[in-house]
C-alpha cells in the first residue's frame, strides 16, 4: 500500500472538504472520531458478525471493502490533523481471535486514542484496522484500489452538495 499517496489524497479531500465549509479555523478530531466509531459500527454492521441472533450472512465482500476503506480516511484525516504518518509494517498478524473481539478491541483503542491524542495511541488504531482487514480478507492493493475510488466519489458527493 502505497501510503504516501493515499496521505496526499487525503490532505487534499481534507482541504477541499475544509475550504467548502469554511471549517479553516475548527479543531475537528472529536467529530472526525466520532465518524470513525460510527464507520467502525457501519463496516461491524455490514460484517454482520455480532449477530448470532440472524441466519441472514455477511454483505458482499465489495460492500464490506466499501466500509472499509471509509474507516481508512478518516485514520489518515486524524493523522494529517495530528502530524501523525502512519507506519505501514507494524504488526498485524497480532490481533483478536475473532472479527466480534477484534471490532470490540478496535472500539477501545480509539477510545484511548480519544483521551491521549498521542502518536502511539495513533499506531495502535491503524495497526489494529489494518488487522481487522487482513482477518476480512483484503490484501493491501484490495485496499488501496477501494480508497482511490471512494476518494473520488467522496469528491464527487463535495460537488453534488452532499
Amino acid at each position: 500500500m502505497n501510503i504516501g499517496r493515499l496521505l496526499d489524497m487525503q490532505a487534499g479531500l481534507d482541504e477541499h472538504i475544509q475550504a467548502k465549509h469554511d471549517l479553516g479555523a475548527e479543531n475537528l478530531i472529536e467529530r472526525k472520531v466520532l465518524a470513525l466509531l460510527v464507520e467502525l459500527g457501519e463496516l461491524a454492521n455490514e460484517t454482520r458478525c455480532f449477530k448470532f441472533w440472524s441466519l441472514k450472512g455477511p454483505a458482499e465482500k465489495e460492500t464490506i471493502l466499501a466500509e472499509y476503506v471509509d474507516g481508512i480516511h478518516f485514520i489518515l484525516s486524524l493523522g494529517i490533523e495530528l502530524g501523525f504518518v502512519p507506519e505501514i509494517g507494524l504488526d498485524t498478524k497480532k490481533h483478536e481471535a475473532d472479527l466480534t473481539a477484534q471490532f470490540i478491541a478496535i472500539y477501545g483503542h480509539i477510545s484511548e486514542f480519544r483521551t491521549k491524542l498521542t502518536e502511539s495511541s495513533y499506531q495502535k488504531v491503524f495497526a489494529e484496522y489494518l488487522s481487522l482487514g487482513e482477518m476480512l480478507g483484503f490484501s493491501a492493493a484490495d485496499v488501496e484500489q477501494a480508497y482511490v475510488s471512494k476518494n473520488e466519489v467522496n469528491y464527487e458527493r463535495q460537488k453534488q452538495g452532499y
